[in-house]
């Protein structure tokens, strides 16, 4: 893969974030607004951007090559659950826990890796991007909620409607069916979905530029204890997620598609979760925002491994 094209596109959405933070200090874009445009991004563009990126002629090895990038996913999500589960069962502090938890473990994938694998693979690259966005909703809504909900934890029931009534988990089914399928969706409908899906990436920067707009790093928002969930979400869990996809055989795109999704920063959810549970959220900002900045290294590192691995 051109590490110089890599570097270019990441180089560009922090242009696009840079937009947003400016908008937010101008005052164009007031809280209700950025959820709206963040409903939208998740309930509208996204799904309209799997199902382009399905409207493909069907090929059985690109279907078995998405089977083993799933189960290469699952197998890494496993891991990082029993890593994190050790690795901060000590700290004290319940609230900075979860959100250590949580945030090793959840990539922001559908924010900015799915714009990213989208600007460097096209639908191509979205294909195997859907594999990402199906582990992140299974794990996140069954366990990552869970660790928010201390009061359910020996309630063992999953909320299997919830999960499966996602417009992203929907989007997969329907364009899965088109894949195989070889249905061809009518003109006007497929050229509509092009037309939604062409915002994403502009429009997912910008939310996420607005976002880290209201965050104010010093001595007292950095927690030296936030350092070790960003080692282990802006690098170690990705190398982790290469070497058992290179165990499996997986390579060229699908690889990089994957591993582009698994080294994204910390997922925004962390500070949604952290306020339903009525806790301090911070830790869950600052952590979510210095992810998202070091990002800028840490992917083009990773990237740089997965071409030597």
């Amino acid at each position: 893969m051109d590490m110089g094209q890599l570097t270019s596109q990441i180089t560009l959405m922090f242009i696009l974030m840079a937009i947003g933070l400016l908008i937010n200090k101008l005052g164009f874009m007031h809280g209700q607004t950025a959820t709206d445009l963040t409903n939208i991004l998740l309930y509208v563009v996204s799904p309209c951007l799997i199902i382009n990126a399905f409207e493909q002629r069907f090929s059985a090895s690109r279907l078995q090559a998405l089977a083993w990038v799933m189960l290469g996913i699952f197998i890494t999500y496993g891991i990082m659950v029993i890593v994190t589960n050790l690795v901060f069962k000590r700290v004290a502090d319940v609230n900075l826990q979860r959100i250590a938890r949580f945030g090793s473990v959840y990539s922001n994938a559908g924010f900015m890796g799915v714009p990213l694998a989208s600007a460097l693979f096209g639908s191509t690259g979205v294909f195997f991007a859907v594999a990402s966005l199906a582990g992140f909703n299974i794990f996140c809504w069954t366990h990552g909620i869970a660790l928010f909900t201390p009061h359910q934890a020996n309630d063992h029931h999953i909320n299997w409607r919830q999960i499966l009534l996602n417009p992203n988990i929907i989007a997969i089914a329907v364009g899965l069916l088109i894949f195989v399928s070889g249905i061809h969706l009518p003109s006007l409908l497929n050229q509509t979905i092009t037309y939604v899906s062409s915002i994403n990436t502009p429009l997912s920067m910008i939310v996420i530029g607005n976002s880290l707009a209201a965050v104010k790093l010093n001595r007292h928002t950095l927690d030296p204890r936030l350092w070790q969930p960003l080692l282990l979400r802006n690098l170690l869990f990705p190398i982790v997620m290469l070497l058992i996809l290179r165990l499996f055989g997986v390579q060229g795109v699908p690889l990089y598609t994957t591993v582009l999704m698994g080294a994204c920063p910390v997922a925004g959810n962390v500070v949604l979760f952290t306020l339903q549970a009525h806790g301090d959220t911070s830790p869950a900002v600052t952590l979510m925002s210095l992810s998202t900045i070091l990002c800028l290294v840490t992917i083009p590192l990773i990237f740089t491994l997965s071409n030597l691995i």
